[in-house]
């Protein structure tokens, strides 16, 4: 009985990723397709990705530039369009492109005795216009979640990271289990 509770717990251990990464996968696909209303699976991702791929192509001339722009300052102008499209915008350029925002990971002391510490990024240094000049901010991840904190922290006790900004991310989003 021990011999069968041992592979089964080996089958959950390699089947549940597998699974789950799948399952993810197909939902995504399907979602897209639904989308699209295509019959043929699949039909509707690739389009997706073809237009991402026109999207950045066109908006990459000078005359399309101008195009975004106009976009832009409409969405920044209307009252609760304003607030949902420039927070997602400003979460989307902090993972991708020029003006990524995770890329200065830190520890951070939570006692004095410097005996429990989180692991974040710090997103900004100047909080002088705050009246908060010794402090920055530190942006604290969540494990298997897509939400963290953001804390204000004098600025004795972080400790700059000599490591990849995404191995650090990649670490604290899977709790610490991810492979390196």
């Amino acid at each position: 009985m021990k011999k069968i509770s041992q592979y089964f717990l080996q089958g959950l251990l390699v089947l549940v990723p597998v699974a789950a990464t799948l399952y993810l996968i197909y939902l995504i696909f399907a979602k897209i397709d639904g989308i699209f209303r295509f019959t043929v699976p699949g039909v509707g991702f690739v389009l997706t990705i073809a237009l991402i791929l026109g999207v950045g192509f066109v908006t990459s001339n000078l005359l399309a530039n101008r195009l975004v722009l106009s976009v832009d300052r409409l969405f920044a102008r209307l009252p609760l369009v304003a607030m949902l499209y420039t927070s997602i915008k400003d979460l989307v350029h902090a993972f991708v492109g020029n003006k990524k925002s995770f890329n200065k990971p830190v520890q951070v002391a939570v006692d004095a005795a410097n005996q429990i510490r989180v692991l974040g990024f710090v997103t900004r240094d100047d909080l002088h216009a705050l009246g908060m000049g010794e402090s920055v901010l530190v942006y604290l991840p969540q494990s298997y979640n897509f939400a963290g904190n953001l804390i204000v922290v004098d600025r004795s006790r972080v400790t700059p990271l000599a490591a990849d900004p995404g191995e650090v991310m990649k670490l604290i989003v899977s709790g610490g289990v991810s492979a390196q």
